[in-house]
């Protein structure tokens, strides 16, 4: 995958997944922006990076620090091909506890910053005229749920959602935009319980069991960075609006939500009683679950 010539801004690249697809977009010849809110952590990343990127701290959310990003690129660089939407905070506690702020500090930087970055992204690149990427990154949160993680759920949701209307919207203009569900070793998952292990496992240098990395799709922040290579590249020009999930070994298609069970009232729409009638025999077996199914370990 070439991508001399290319410029990418990858926001909340300062560690952990961000850190990853910056270095991979580099390692393939793209020069890259890395983004993070510690200038040191930013600069740290920046010389950690085999070829050439540049610092531009700013906390994304606001329209203005998305062009600041933009601004940076092009200033550097002279144009932008390639935008990953990656910053994100955590602020998990249930719904009962979750405060007004801890809700909209997670929206303001994963689903706002990730709006405000994509819109001026997509004006630069359509002046350019020359296509582009979009890649925003979701969550299996977003995609089934998690215990504790109604902001988050709701952000990482809404990503994928405005993925597909972008993908529609910018189509004209040559511009894929593409979600992806990575599932990685960071400071975002290790307080998940069923992945502790795993975590220790790596701190300690030890390789994961295949269990960890094929059935739980679950890995390094390295192992997850070659899909952003792909997605950005001209090999993926016929991919878009996509949820893509990757972690390990694991490569997966998401699919849209769709319809698993259908009836039809006779011309009079469905009363309370008629749809009490009919749930247990047409609807009850198709419920969906909650929450990521994990399959059990091996003893």
């Amino acid at each position: 995958m070439d991508l001399s010539g290319k410029v990418a801004i990858v926001t909340g690249s300062g560690r952990g997944l961000g850190l990853a697809y910056a270095q991979r977009l580099a390692a393939h010849g793209a020069k890259v922006v890395v983004n993070d809110v510690d200038a040191a952590v930013a600069e740290a990343a920046v010389k950690s990076i085999s070829g050439t990127a540049v610092a531009e701290v700013v906390p994304v959310g606001s329209s203005e620090a998305a062009q600041a990003l933009v601004d940076r690129a092009v200033s550097e660089f002279g144009r932008l091909d390639i935008l990953v939407n990656n910053a994100g905070i955590l602020r998990d506690t249930t719904l009962w506890k979750m405060t007004d702020q801890q809700f909209d500090e997670v929206i303001t930087t994963h689903l706002r910053g990730t709006f405000t970055c994509t819109r001026a992204a997509a004006v630069k690149l359509r002046e350019q005229g020359e296509g582009g990427r979009i890649i925003c990154i979701g969550s299996p949160t977003g995609q089934v749920g998690n215990f504790g993680q109604t902001n988050y759920a709701a952000a990482k949701a809404g990503i994928v959602g405005m993925v597909r209307t972008w993908a529609m919207e910018l189509a004209r203009a040559r511009i894929t935009v593409n979600a992806v569900v990575p599932v990685a070793a960071t400071a975002m998952t290790e307080t998940l319980p069923f992945v502790k292990p795993y975590i220790e496992a790596l701190r300690n240098g030890e390789e994961l069991p295949p269990f960890a990395r094929r059935e739980l799709g679950f890995g390094t922040p390295e192992d997850a960075a070659g899909l952003i290579a792909f997605l950005a590249s001209d090999a993926a020009e016929g991919i878009t609006g996509q949820a893509v999930g990757i972690g390990g070994d694991r490569l997966a298609l998401w699919s849209h939500p769709t319809e698993v069970a259908v009836e039809f009232a006779d011309g009079t729409g469905w009363s309370a009683d008629a749809i009490a009638d009919v749930w247990p025999d047409r609807f009850a077996a198709s419920q969906q679950t909650v929450g990521q199914q994990l399959p059990e370990a091996p003893q």
